[in-house]
């Protein structure tokens, strides 16, 4: 599928996917701001949800937005909900707007009270009109804001305690974060509110670096994962047993059979800690 498109997964045609072999596989489409009622794109979901559950994943709701969510947006949103009856349903803990101006990006938040009661209150009036729990994403980082009063794991823990909302965990983000600010992965994770995960994330990144000369990880989604963030996800999934879980991979898109490769790695994981529960429970 073309960038422009509002729904993206692997940016791949989905007529070439083949009929799901594995039980427990789905699709991810995006939503986009340019989202309409029709067309190819509407098409595509429409076979697509025929085969498989569907995840949609929200990048532009503005949920930390210092202003009102937009409301022609949200309603889109909800009508597609309705529409598509995804298994799960996700946005960004991020804001992109200002004003009348949409920034197509993911911007960081300061995490101050008054932004926790901010995010609430959005999440709040999100899940009241798709009438589901939503899933709020951990973000990558390249600054810190000064007027950071929690760290993001407790600002993360509150979200969720106030609002219900569950939580996808990105691993990659996790790790891009922590070696651009110096953290633990591990560390991390371990603070993280893991009860609350519904859905996981995994994906390559790039490395560059900043101005003074020091390593500078970018979510890019354009590779396969690292072998750091492989280890990463096994031990979250020995710690909590399967989540469901998506590979990202949206620029340099690679053949069908590699990133087959890549989720057969994700699910020879799940399924090695599921043959572990089950020996426990036995």
């Amino acid at each position: 599928m073309t960038a422009n498109n509002p729904f993206r997964g692997e940016r791949k045609c989905f007529a070439d996917l083949p009929r799901p072999t594995a039980a427990h596989a789905f699709i991810r489409a995006t939503l986009r701001r340019d989202m309409g009622a029709g067309g190819p794109p509407h098409r595509m979901l429409e076979a697509m949800r025929r085969d498989y559950p569907i995840s949609l994943h929200g990048v532009c709701m503005s949920i930390g937005g210092p202003q009102a969510l937009d409301k022609c947006h949200l309603s889109r949103f909800r009508h597609l909900v309705e529409r598509y009856e995804p298994a799960l349903v996700s946005e960004h803990l991020a804001w992109s707007t200002h004003e009348t101006t949409f920034y197509n990006d993911l911007l960081p938040l300061p995490y101050t009270d008054a932004t926790l009661a901010r995010v609430c209150d959005h999440i709040d009036e999100v899940q009241e009109a798709i009438r589901q729990p939503l899933l709020l994403e951990n973000p990558s980082s390249y600054v810190a804001l000064r007027q950071s009063t929690m760290c993001e794991t407790d600002f993360i823990r509150a979200v969720s305690r106030r609002t219900g909302c569950g939580l996808l965990l990105d691993i990659n983000n996790v790790f891009v974060s922590a070696t651009n600010h110096g953290f633990a992965a591990l560390d991390y994770l371990a603070d993280f509110p893991l009860s609350a995960v519904g859905e996981i994330h995994l994906a390559g990144h790039a490395e560059q670096a900043d101005d003074e000369g020091a390593l500078l990880l970018i979510d890019s989604h354009d590779g396969p994962v690292a072998d750091a963030v492989w280890k990463l996800y096994e031990i979250i999934i020995a710690r909590c047993g399967p989540i469901p879980t998506l590979i990202e991979w949206d620029g340099n898109i690679p053949d069908w059979l590699i990133l087959r490769a890549e989720a057969a790695a994700a699910q020879a994981i799940l399924d090695r800690h599921l043959g572990d529960m089950r020996h426990a429970v036995a």
